[in-house]
């Protein structure tokens, strides 16, 4: 059957085509007025059964095909009518049929049949057709932004978001392409009208000057022929208006036209009872026949006494009549609840930036927002939550916010049309002036058409949806622990149970909590330190915690058992570790100062002493990055907890590590030594 499709179709509209030009014999013409309409009363009746209008996309084509054929057919009947004075039985037979003897009752009916189509149908197919691809495509990037957010909720999978896109899509190029078909159905119309006047005319004027017919016999003859065969074109003609607009007025049920007429016209008693009673009132009015009237007001009674009315529940209520497990009420505590929850992770765009999440209009925020979770994933070991995505109408334009456990962690902007240039010398290009929003270097958004010049003046160019997306992943990484939940952890432990279960065994329930270990990989990844590697984290634990659960000696132990894989990402791809240290004494005097707070130790310093320690810091790594150099501080294993807690509290980016995870096969370059003092180079 498939290969027939494929086959019969491009072989029906090159013949189609060649109907044009190619005469036919009436008995022939007579077999394809029959197929076309056939046809045109099968397209009808499969308009009716679909239950939503994109169960027939092949409709716009098949509209087109269908008025070709019809054109066709017009042509082929007009060169017989005119040639010959004969055109087949088929236009012969409705000619008699429609006349009915009278001439004047003829072309009436014709012109009466071309106003409901042309008028009545075809317009007013059109302009729903019109108005349904304008609203489709106004609404695709809100449906395609729910089906992300719910992709990014868990509520479906990726296949099932990729088929409702595809549906989306498809739904729009189905309303776009109707609200073109609508224009073949109107100019059909308008070409039949003009063929039937051609027919007329010309079968006149050939009738007596050719054929040398009276005038009378001429309009007889001739008037005959054109209106039969006008009316074999146009009955199918308003068959495919009518398919057209049930088409366009469908919308998506779960029956089809007949079942959706019978039930929402049969769903109550009351309607039927007054239609029916108010039939048989008019027979109270002087003058009306009273048969016609009791007839139809009877049956509609009697329908009513035969429509049994179903009181319709909501699938709440029935969820709540079936049992204690059924979907809590909208304003039930657990629907509250619900609605209360808070999604660890959101990003919020402005209006004008629901483009970027917009694949249809080649937005690809959402891509590298779930690229984004694979790398946190594989450089941390954090398997961040789903990133819910949503429109704010009342952001101010081009903002967008990120939003953390339900409070805003950090905002920025991101012009449409522009492109983010970074860089010291930006001044002779146009735009506007700002700071790149992760590192607050200079920066100037500046139109999209200037990337190249902005390139060319040593810039650093970055799109709009890289800049989103970099910032995301600076507010991730500076709250990875806040979004290490009890839940994930977990799963984490689960998945190392399936391949060592010995080392699960042996830590957790016995020695540690789930809720210990949370604490013990939050604060690794406090310190930027992955936590992949859970198998050797897991190990360390296992033997720490024999003796202490203490969570500073429970970091360092895992530490100690990471060793070098704590310092190999500072490591340069030629093989140096910049460093900067503090002097022996100095150290030594940080040692002596530590003392065992409730958070874990801390070092109880005079106010003196931090400031020269931070400014000491301070100045190495502001020298060490202006050279684009990312140093560490290494320090004895002693006092790098209590050191490493209260450098994150004023340089965060300073990472501090112990001597025991510098890495062996690197090559120690240091930037500079902290002293009591002052810092020495």
């Amino acid at each position: 059957m498939r290969n027939l499709g494929k086959a019969a179709v491009p072989i029906g509209v090159v013949s189609i085509v060649l109907m044009l030009v190619v005469p036919l014999p009436a008995a022939l013409l007579d077999l394809l007025l029959g197929l076309n309409i056939t046809m045109s009363l099968l397209i009808l009746l499969v308009a009716m059964q679909i239950k939503r209008p994109l169960d027939f996309a092949v409709f716009p084509a098949l509209v087109l095909v269908a008025t070709l054929m019809r054109l066709a057919l017009n042509v082929s009947s007009t060169r017989l009518v005119l040639t010959d004075g004969y055109a087949g039985k088929v236009i012969e037979a409705f000619g008699h049929f429609v006349i009915g003897g009278s001439l004047v009752v003829g072309l009436v009916i014709f012109v009466i049949l071309t106003i409901i189509q042309f008028v009545v149908i075809t317009n007013g197919a059109g302009r729903v057709a019109e108005v349904g691809a304008r609203f489709t495509l106004d609404a695709m990037p809100g449906k395609q932004m729910a089906i992300d957010a719910d992709l990014n909720a868990g509520l479906i999978n990726e296949k099932q978001a990729r088929k409702r896109r595809q549906e989306v899509t498809s739904e729009a190029d189905f309303y776009g392409s109707m609200d073109g078909a609508s224009k073949f159905v109107k100019g059909d119309a308008i070409a039949g009208i003009i063929v039937t006047l051609i027919n007329l005319i010309g079968g006149f004027a050939i009738g007596i000057m050719q054929r040398g017919l009276a005038p009378g016999e001429a309009v007889s003859t001739y008037s005959l022929l054109t209106v039969g065969d006008g009316l074999v074109s146009q009955i199918p003609a308003l068959l495919i208006s009518t398919a057209t607009g049930l088409i366009v007025t469908r919308s998506a049920s779960d029956g089809d036209m007949g079942q959706d007429l019978i039930k929402q016209l049969g769903r109550s008693k009351q309607p039927l009872r007054v239609a029916g009673g108010a039939a048989i009132a008019l027979c109270l009015i002087p003058g009306l026949p009273k048969l016609p009237f009791l007839i139809v007001g009877s049956l509609f009674l009697f329908a009513a006494s035969r429509v049994t009315e179903v009181v319709e529940t909501d699938d709440d209520d029935e969820q709540a009549a079936i049992g204690p497990d059924a979907e809590a009420q909208p304003d039930s505590p657990e629907s509250i609840a619900e609605r209360m929850r808070v999604d660890p992770l959101e990003l919020e765009v402005a209006f004008d930036l629901v483009e970027l999440v917009d694949t249809a209009r080649g937005g690809d925020l959402l891509d590298r927002v779930k690229a984004l979770r694979r790398k946190v994933a594989m450089d941390t070991g954090l398997v961040i939550p789903l990133v819910r995505t949503r429109d704010n109408l009342d952001l101010p334009s081009s903002e967008y916010v990120i939003w953390l456990n339900g409070v805003p962690a950090a905002k920025g902007i991101s012009p449409a049309g522009t492109v983010l240039a970074i860089g010291d010398h930006l001044d002779g290009l146009p735009g506007k002036a700002t700071r790149e929003p992760v590192f607050g270097l200079p920066a100037k958004w500046v139109p999209a058409e200037l990337q190249r010049q902005a390139e060319m003046a040593g810039a650093t160019v970055v799109d709009r949806s890289s800049v989103i997306t970099t910032h995301l992943a600076e507010v991730v990484r500076q709250n990875a622990s806040s979004l290490l939940g009890r839940e994930d952890v977990r799963l984490l432990i689960e998945m190392v149970r399936r391949s060592h279960p010995v080392v699960v065994e042996e830590l957790t329930p016995t020695l540690l909590t789930t809720g210990e270990i949370q604490r013990v990989l939050a604060a690794l990844l406090d310190e930027d330190v992955s936590i992949r590697d859970l198998v050797r984290i897991f190990e360390a634990l296992s033997l720490r915690a024999k003796t202490s659960t203490d969570l500073d000696g429970l970091v360092e132990a895992v530490r100690n058992a990471l060793g070098a894989a704590i310092s190999h990402p500072y490591v340069t791809p030629d093989e140096r570790l910049h460093v900067i240290t503090l002097e022996p004494g100095f150290e030594q005097r940080l040692l002596e100062s530590i003392r065992q707070g409730a958070d874990g130790q801390v070092l109880a310093l005079d106010g003196h002493t931090v400031d020269v320690l931070v400014r000491g810091c301070t100045e190495l790594l502001e020298e060490a990055e202006r050279v684009n150099l990312s140093p560490v501080l290494v320090c004895s294993p002693q006092v790098r907890a209590a050191l490493s807690r209260l450098v994150r509290q004023v340089l965060p980016r300073l990472s501090v590590i112990s001597y025991n995870e510098v890495s062996r096969t690197a090559q120690i370059e240091s930037l500079g030594v902290v002293s009591g003092a002052v810092a020495i180079r």
